[in-house]
């Protein structure tokens, strides 16, 4: 097996352009706020339907959203 692709994200950046609280967007998708700052911070990549769903509340394709880190 390989080793895990760490993965970057916009999420803190998108969030903030809409004046979102961690709260707000973690009720959005159903998560905790804890889990939102785990996957802002990158101690935590979220599962792919997670991440499906966090492009579709931004309105945004995935690739806008999650890149790997090089």
């Amino acid at each position: 097996m390989g080793a895990a692709i760490d993965m970057k994200n916009r999420i803190k950046v998108l969030r903030a352009e809409r004046n979102w609280t961690q709260a707000d967007l973690a009720e959005q998708l159903k998560v905790s706020r804890n889990s939102v700052n785990a996957i802002e911070t990158g101690k935590y990549d979220p599962s792919l339907p997670l991440a499906f769903r966090i492009a579709d509340t931004f309105g945004l394709p995935i690739e806008q959203i999650f890149q790997k880190e090089d």
